[in-house]
């Protein structure tokens, strides 16, 4: 692997090691957001590198990883990757090429029970992130997560989306939506609210704000190619919010599967993964947080990839979510 760049911040001081590529690439895709690029390492696993796209300005950081909590390989829980700087972006080791969204797309049974493995990881792993209390700000201000301050944006701005989007929702249901995104994480421009002092040895979510993944996503959740433990790549996104945020931004893709795919059943994984985490969260914020994922992802398309036609039928989707407030994403009977 050749270096392109190495970067040093004066908020990040330890060097970046060299962007990885060459002859090892077994992917690479993105956006103008994002760019990822997988790697074959030299003991047998994956390198996973995620630099900035064309409309972000770099270095990528992940200023509270040093938060994340290391879990026990017998917990069951998915491993909370954290990244090391390289070049401008930030690398990860894990045991897979590929994401449990890739694993999706392949019908075979034994696929699909690798993906449900692997939120059930991915939820164990999330319950004992949200058992870490939100850091003092005196000791790091962490915010939303990003993905909420572009849905901000994108409400706030204007862009062919929005106009097209506000003719069909109405202002209210727009209002609506950022209500729900302050009430999950408020945007840090807000009135602070005292964070809650979590009990990590009941085991039990926190009723108000912690460390939040950010964007727990089907395309951060990464199998093992053969033996070893579910990475969820973990550490740019960090953020303070509520822990129904994160449930909510998993659900949201798969409804959005059952959306786009309609041979996709996903009724059983998200049960799964619901009852995986355990009692706690709050089903009505679980299902707004499913509804906020959708439209981010409809926003980051149109903004990061341009117009298509495709987007007036997400327009008419989401304004049925914000109808409902994402209850589709919550099966009956699990609460």
């Amino acid at each position: 692997m050749t270096a392109v760049t190495t970067v040093t911040t004066a908020t990040d001081p330890v060097p970046a090691l060299p962007e990885p590529f060459g002859p090892d690439v077994v992917a690479e895709y993105g956006t103008e957001l994002q760019t990822t690029r997988v790697l074959r390492a030299p003991d047998g696993g994956f390198l996973w590198w995620q630099g900035p796209g064309a409309q972000v300005r770099g270095p990528l950081l992940a200023r509270a990883a040093h938060l994340v909590p290391l879990l026990p390989d017998d917990t069951g829980a998915a491993l909370l990757t954290v990244p090391e700087r390289a070049g401008a972006g930030l690398l990860h080791r894990v045991g897979g090429s590929a994401s449990a969204a890739a694993w999706l797309r392949d019908f075979r049974p034994q696929a699909r029970a690798l993906v449900a493995h692997s939120l059930v990881s991915a939820a164990r792993a999330l319950r004992a992130l949200h058992a870490v209390p939100a850091p003092p700000p005196g000791e790091l201000r962490l915010g939303a997560p990003p993905g909420l301050g572009r849905l901000r944006d994108w409400a706030r701005g204007s862009s062919e989306l929005r106009e097209r989007t506000l003719s069909c929702w109405g202002a209210e249901r727009l209002e609506r939506l950022l209500g729900w995104a302050d009430d999950l994480a408020p945007d840090p421009a807000a009135e602070p609210i005292p964070d809650p002092v979590p009990d990590p040895a009941a085991g039990a979510a926190p009723a108000g704000r912690s460390l939040v993944h950010g964007w727990a996503s089907l395309g951060a959740l990464v199998p093992p190619l053969s033996r070893g433990r579910v990475a969820l790549l973990t550490g740019e996104d960090l953020a303070v919010g509520r822990p129904e945020l994160d449930l909510g931004w998993l659900l949201g893709e798969l409804v959005e599967l059952a959306w786009t795919t309609p041979h996709q059943k996903p009724a059983d994984l998200q049960r799964l993964l619901l009852d995986a985490y355990g009692p706690g969260p709050d089903p009505v914020l679980v299902g707004r947080s499913a509804v906020l994922r959708v439209v981010t992802h409809m926003q980051d398309f149109a903004t990061y990839r341009g117009w298509d036609d495709e987007l007036l039928g997400y327009i008419a989707f989401t304004a049925e979510l914000i109808d409902e407030e994402g209850r589709r994403a919550v099966p009956q009977g699990v609460s």
